[in-house]
């Protein structure tokens, strides 16, 4: 009889809201840009750093790549891997939304107010994603 992998089912629904998470992360850069992305950021206090700009989808991206190998290959370490990525990418999605949606309008831009709902979605989708990956217990 053959072993039943551990991710199952609750691996791949993690996969399928990761990627609408994904998209709506695509969707808030593609805003940030079209409004003048790091342009469009007078103050210092509140501008984006470039390396919190990259490393949030990068890591994103890395701990899927970790995830989808997991449940591939079955190696818990990778499935550890995701997880702590997930975790990181999480912390500074958060440390971006807070800025953006408190730093008033030089986070955003004079004219520009923040997609709220567009966020609140992709905190929402990233919350699920979070809570699959552990009810997976690797």
């Amino acid at each position: 009889m053959r072993q039943k992998r551990r991710g199952g089912s609750v691996g791949l629904a993690a996969i399928v809201t990761w990627l609408i998470t994904a998209m709506f992360g695509v969707r808030l850069l593609r805003l940030w840009l079209l409004h003048g992305g790091p342009r469009s950021q007078a103050a210092k206090v509140t501008r984006f750093p470039a390396a919190l700009l990259f490393a949030h989808p990068m890591l994103a991206m890395s701990a899927l790549s970790c995830w989808g190998a997991y449940l591939v290959t079955d190696r818990r370490v990778l499935a550890w891997l995701a997880f702590g990525a997930l975790a990181l990418t999480a912390l500074l999605g958060f440390t971006m939304s807070t800025r953006w949606l408190g730093g008033g309008r030089h986070a955003r831009g004079a004219g520009q107010r923040p997609p709220v709902l567009t966020i609140l979605l992709h905190l929402l989708a990233g919350l699920t994603t979070f809570v699959l990956i552990l009810l997976t217990r690797p």
